[in-house]
């Protein structure tokens, strides 16, 4: 069948595991199954999977193996006592960890022989093996080239991002934190918005728009902060003239009744970087209330 249609292993399958191993299915992929609950493996049986009786059976069944379960721990406790059967398999973990988990969990197996990719999924269930699904990947970059068309089958945005087995797990929650950020920012303009019976959908087009300029500011500030020179020339605005700014809308949270911590901390960041002599600078300045000292 060629080295494209490779059989795979999937160890875990909640509704991410099943997922995966759906998407492997789909590419023509031999795909061996394993699940503590065999039940969940009912749909892709009868879709063509091969379910393995226990752990050493659907390590045995493949070289490539995925691993998607809801902790390291629950990793280990699974593949507890595989460590000569896992000898010279390719083992990619997609569980959500930590940098330090990944980093010493590679540490771990590549003392067993096993050649470990460690990855991180950016999308929910429902969008793995669509083109734009974004997953990240770190280990072994020959290993990673060699699998990579059958990794694609569960995102068409496939990105390696190097030898750093830590680094899936970085971008994985980084980029959640602008998600959250943003959404919490979103929220809360609708609150604001909201005390003048503004409708979150007459609010969301202008949302929309503004979200698109601040691109625009990221990339700028992306650049300033790469420089490295700590200059943070202002092409839009000081950091002074944010802070007056910001102050209108902590004013407004407060005298309307809205929640006003989320605006507030912002301020406090920002007044702490003008002390520290960044009142003329860009926003990118504020990079170094979040960075450790050394950076």
């Amino acid at each position: 069948m060629g080295d494209n249609r490779a059989p795979v292993t999937v160890i875990g399958l909640g509704l991410m595991g099943q997922a995966l191993a759906a998407a492997f299915l789909k590419g023509g992929h031999p795909t061996t199954v394993w699940n503590r609950s065999a039940g969940k493996a009912e749909q892709l049986v009868k879709d063509g999977a091969v379910l393995a009786a226990t752990p050493a059976e659907a390590v045995a069944a493949s070289e490539l193996l995925i691993v998607c379960l809801s902790t390291y721990e629950n990793m280990d406790s699974v593949l507890e006592g595989q460590d000569e059967a896992l000898k010279g398999k390719i083992l990619v973990n997609l569980t959500s960890g930590s940098s330090d988990q990944a980093r010493a969990t590679a540490e771990r197996f590549a003392g067993l022989g096993v050649t470990y990719l460690d990855g991180a999924i950016m999308i929910t269930p429902p969008g793995i093996g669509a083109e734009s699904s974004v997953l990240f990947y770190a280990g072994d970059e020959e290993v990673f080239k060699a699998h990579e068309a059958t990794l694609k089958l569960l995102g068409g945005n496939t990105t390696y991002l190097g030898t750093d087995h830590g680094l899936p797990a970085l971008y994985d929650v980084s980029l959640l934190g602008l998600m959250w950020g943003t959404l919490n920012a979103f929220l809360h303009g609708v609150a604001v918005v909201g005390t003048a019976n503004v409708e979150a959908k007459a609010f969301l087009p202008w949302a929309h728009g503004w979200l698109d300029a601040i691109k625009g500011f990221t990339a700028d500030y992306a650049n300033q902060i790469d420089l490295g020179d700590g200059k943070f020339v202002p092409t839009d605005a000081t950091l002074e003239t944010h802070l007056e700014a910001l102050k209108h809308l902590v004013h407004e949270s407060e005298h309307l009744g809205v929640d006003a911590e989320l605006p507030r901390y912002s301020q406090n960041l920002m007044e702490k970087m003008i002390e520290q002599g960044h009142a003329k600078n860009s926003y990118a300045a504020m990079v170094k209330a979040f960075q450790k000292p050394s950076a």
